[in-house]
């Protein structure tokens, strides 16, 4: 006869299910409460609301209704958004009302352990869980600025701020006339264009310099190698503001400051540091055996680096090159020192534009770099995987 103490109960104890559900509906109450005047009554009414709807998704309904109820709680939160916001209201609603149908089934049903091994403790259970709600805050907290950005830069009015008709999501509240002035306007195309000038020339003094410094750091022979690696990537760990004022009278010394090759030099500078890490990351599982067989076959340095490394290295190498071009492409504070009224770059017009006239353009102008920097980093993430399969550290 089967040992009912050995079975695990369907579902969770309702002194547990209720308590829980009813913080996540707090906390979705701090928004809706807040956003309606009364946070502390918002709070009560999302705890209560949510706490009834578990118990009778859970206690009060068999588990083959989920799917029906889970459309009716979404609905129900739609309509309530509905009343409470119209069109923004019914976004919410609807984000909502997914959440809390999903939820509520997860926490109620112990669906919470089937990722997990079956042999963790409650408080293991919990902290994996508290792990994960952290993890997932820093990460709200890093893009919840990029994604305030990219609904503003498309405000018709001039203002930094979300305009009724925007909170409506009537479309006379959108327009692309931010993006008319950035294309358009000739200080921000020429500010463009003075990007694009320096930072392909700058990304090639970095990876070629960079690459070869990491393959030198790379031998076990080279004394010094620790503090030598150290020098090198100290433009990423010294603050920018000493590491520019340090460039302008080094560089004023040489007549280069105010200069194209100035900048070039100060941005090649700063990316050299992200071209050695990452080529020192794929050179980690480099086998040194194939340079001494192709040493043995007759080829020479140059050779056996283009034909045999060069190869085997280049997602690190194209990394590297990625990250140094959006570290010259997104860099304000050196090229305020080095660079000149004819050197503007990107960022500088939009410093000034914030500075001087807060112009809304600056928003479309952050919008176009968040997608470059997003493109070029999925690229980046395409190749370390790319990498990892070479290497035989994931699967193909």
């Amino acid at each position: 006869m089967t040992d009912m103490h050995l079975t695990p109960p369907k579902q969770m104890p309702i002194s547990f299910t209720l308590p829980v559900v009813a913080i996540a509906g707090a906390l979705a109450g701090v928004f809706i409460g807040t956003a309606q005047g009364s946070m502390p009554l918002g709070m009560v009414i999302g705890a209560a609301l949510v706490a009834a709807l578990a118990y009778v998704a859970v206690y009060a309904m068999d588990e083959s209704m989920e799917k029906p109820l889970r459309w009716g709680i979404l609905a129900l939160f739609v309509i309530g958004g509905f009343f409470l916001g119209r069109t923004a209201g019914v976004v919410v609603g609807v984000i909502f009302g997914w959440l809390f149908g999903w939820f509520i089934y997860w926490i109620g049903f112990r669906r919470y352990r089937m990722n997990l091994v079956p042999y963790l403790t409650g408080k293991q259970v919990l902290w994996h869980y508290t792990f994960v709600v952290i993890c997932g805050a820093i990460f709200v907290f890093l893009i919840t600025p990029i994604l305030v950005v990219l609904p503003l830069s498309f405000n018709a009015q001039d203002f930094f701020t979300f305009t009724p008709e925007m909170l409506r999501f009537d479309p006379a509240g959108y327009s692309l006339k931010h993006y008319r002035d950035f294309f358009t306007n000739t200080e921000w195309t020429g500010a463009v264009a003075n990007s694009l000038r320096i930072a392909p020339v700058a990304t090639l003094l970095s990876v070629s310099l960079g690459t070869l410094a990491a393959i030198g750091l790379s031998q076990s022979h080279v004394p010094g190698k620790r503090a030598i690696m150290a020098i090198l990537i100290s433009p990423m760990i010294v603050p920018l503001i000493i590491s520019a004022t340090g460039m302008y009278f080094f560089y004023s010394k040489i007549g280069i400051v105010g200069t194209y090759w100035g900048v070039v030099l100060a941005h090649a500078v700063l990316g050299i540091p992200f071209v050695i890490i990452t080529v020192t990351a794929t050179l980690v599982g480099f086998d040194r055996s194939l340079t001494r067989a192709a040493s043995n076959m007759g080829a020479g340095p140059v050779t056996t680096f283009f034909r045999v490394q060069m190869p085997l290295i280049l997602p690190g190498v194209i990394s590297g090159a990625l990250f140094a071009f959006i570290t010259s492409f997104d860099e304000v504070v050196v090229v305020l020192f080095i660079g000149s009224a004819e050197l503007q770059t990107l960022p500088w017009q939009m410093f000034t534009g914030l500075r001087e006239q807060i112009s809304p353009t600056i928003l479309a102008a952050a919008t176009v770099l968040v997608v470059i920097s997003i493109m070029l980093l999925s690229a980046v993430e395409m190749l370390r995987r790319r990498s990892e399969r070479m290497r035989g550290m994931s699967p193909g």
